[in-house]
């Protein structure tokens, strides 16, 4: 019966930690007034992916205009 209590606290853990990481994601506006649009605000060397297997953000350059 331990193991299950382990298991079960360890996927709500890592669901909460997840969910946490969706609420403050680049994409997520909290502040209309503030920050209408945050995604405007994100740099190129910004990593949006959860996780990149092959791909060096520091070496990216930027490819739209400033707004």
């Amino acid at each position: 019966l331990v193991p299950l209590f382990i298991f079960i606290g360890g996927g709500t853990v890592m669901s909460g930690a997840y969910l946490l990481r969706l609420a403050m994601g680049p994409h997520v506006s909290w502040n209309r007034n503030g920050n209408p649009e945050p995604w405007n605000k994100t740099e190129p060397t910004q990593q949006h992916k959860f996780y990149s297997v092959n791909m060096d953000y520091s070496k990216l350059k930027k490819e739209g205009p400033d707004f």
